[in-house]
């Protein structure tokens, strides 16, 4: 169990509108790569745009989500804040939006910072609202007018990340992937209060896997999503590591440099957790990772994004409580279905597609990076609809899907809705590979149909974990929770 989930959370004091849920947006939306930043009193997303089905990152135009700061169920979609069309340089639509951030300026504006996926640039845009229309304003450049990431000497610009402080932008770029020793590190470059100039050089902040060695970053090197937040007064540099599915974090006294690894905020698997499993076991699949932590209302959070659809190019984004240990240090954070908030009810329906677990008894990492669906293993897909609904597809015999966590009490009886050509049951338990509480009969089915059978689970904060046991392979759309509160 999560035990600082549980140490916690005292029902009397919840006081959200809604239930926060893992992905945080709706099912048929794709954020990856969350930058969030408080403004005023709502909290707002800014990151790329996945689309369903396709076969390449970020295709869609920048969108943005937010939701008030005591409310983190209650996302409101903002709509299109700018067009791939709108980049001067991208007039043939070949560049999709990679990840991008914001930052305020001098003047009170709010500018986006991104780097087109064919053209190792940085652009700007620049708006006067958070989520407002963004008009581009140009590129980042030096004073003699060379654009950054074409001088001489330059490396390539990759997945800006922004901190406006003292009337200059600290810049934050990089992607070293391994084996290639023509990238060095992340990269920080000073800008001036125009928010186009160069006004220092960049400078490498973390080092590359290529150069780890002795740098205290070994095995967590940097790989690519770089971004910036402040801790207490120093400068926390949050990236994705060598490792691709680890968010992790390294802290200075200054932004240009002296940073020192810290550790892991949360690995899109959760590698590193050793809650009743192995430490190296992993609990979803999953590839790269891109996010960054916010702090909100005394409590800070890491966003982060997953996996579904089999594949690299189906990203959701979702988000996990942090606490810190005696001396203020993060620790990993657990992923969940409920955003480590609260405990989600103990009664009542939800849709699989908040699995936070989903894994065969054969570990696996990483989706494959062809694009192309495993059969081997379960997926959370889509209908294949304009805003479909969700669902875990391909559950083989000996599956599980997870979800963490639900206060229950007085549970009498579980009912799942499935399909597909299967026979056998669904074990219901409380640990991995626990004893089974609630055993539900399962029949073939070509349309979705409900099954229910009685559960002994006590009360108390529990994971569920959903095993079919039986032949063939299921659908598996939403599970029932039916509790005595008569």
């Amino acid at each position: 169990m999560n035990k600082g989930l549980i140490s916690s959370y005292d029902p009397s004091l919840e006081r959200n509108l809604r239930q926060v849920l893992n992905p945080y947006l709706p099912c048929w939306e794709y954020v990856p790569d969350g930058e969030p930043y408080l403004f005023g009193d709502r909290v707002y997303v800014y990151g790329s745009h996945d689309v369903f089905g396709e076969s390449v990152y970020c295709p869609g135009d920048y969108v943005c989500w937010s939701a008030p700061v005591n409310d983190l169920g209650a996302w409101r979609y903002e709509g299109v804040i700018y067009k791939k069309s709108q980049d001067p340089h991208n007039a043939d639509l070949q560049g999709n939006l990679y990840a991008p951030d914001v930052c305020v300026g001098p003047d009170g504006r709010y500018y986006l910072y991104y780097v087109l996926s064919n053209w190792g640039v940085v652009s700007v845009a620049v708006c006067d609202t958070p989520a407002g229309q963004y008009e581009f304003l140009g590129y980042v450049r030096y004073p003699d007018g060379q654009l950054l990431g074409q001088k001489k000497g330059d490396e390539p610009q990759f997945d800006p990340g922004v901190l406006m402080e003292n009337g200059r932008v600290y810049l934050y770029t990089g992607f070293c992937p391994r084996g290639d020793r023509g990238r060095h590190g992340a990269m920080c470059t000073v800008l001036r209060g125009d928010m186009l100039t160069v006004e220092r050089a960049p400078v490498f902040i973390a080092p590359g896997v290529e150069y780890s060695s002795c740098t205290g970053f070994e095995e967590h090197a940097f790989f690519e999503a770089p971004s910036i937040r402040k801790v207490d007064g120093q400068y926390c540099f949050i990236y994705s590591s060598e490792k691709c599915h680890e968010l992790c974090w390294a802290l200075s006294d200054r932004p240009d440099g002296g940073f020192r690894y810290m550790g892991v905020l949360v690995s899109g698997c959760d590698m590193g957790i050793a809650d009743k499993k192995p430490t190296q076991f992993p609990l979803y699949y999953t590839a790269n990772n891109h996010g960054s932590i916010i702090e909100l209302e005394n409590q800070w959070y890491v966003f982060y994004h997953r996996h579904t659809n089999g594949t690299n190019y189906a990203r959701q984004g979702c988000f996990e409580r942090l606490h810190q240990d005696a001396q203020g240090r993060f620790l990993q954070a657990e992923i969940t279905s409920c955003g480590g908030v609260s405990p989600l009810r103990g009664e009542g329906a939800y849709p699989t597609y908040i699995a936070c677990n989903l894994f065969t008894e054969t570990p696996c990492v990483y989706v494959p990076w062809s694009g192309f669906m495993d059969d081997r293993f379960p997926r959370i897909t889509q209908q294949p609809v304009e805003k479909g609904q969700s669902y875990i597809a391909n559950l083989r015999p000996g599956a599980t899907a997870g979800f963490k966590y639900f206060d229950i009490k007085k549970l009498k009886a579980i009912a799942v809705r499935t399909m597909g050509y299967a026979t056998g049951s669904m074990k219901v338990s409380v640990e991995r590979n626990g004893p089974a509480l609630c055993q539900i009969p399962i029949a073939y089915a070509n349309v979705w149909q409900e099954h229910e059978a009685p559960a002994q689970i006590p009360d108390g904060v529990h994971a569920l974990y959903f095993t079919f046991v039986g032949e063939g392979f299921l659908q598996f759309s939403e599970f029932r929770l039916i509790a005595d509160i008569g």
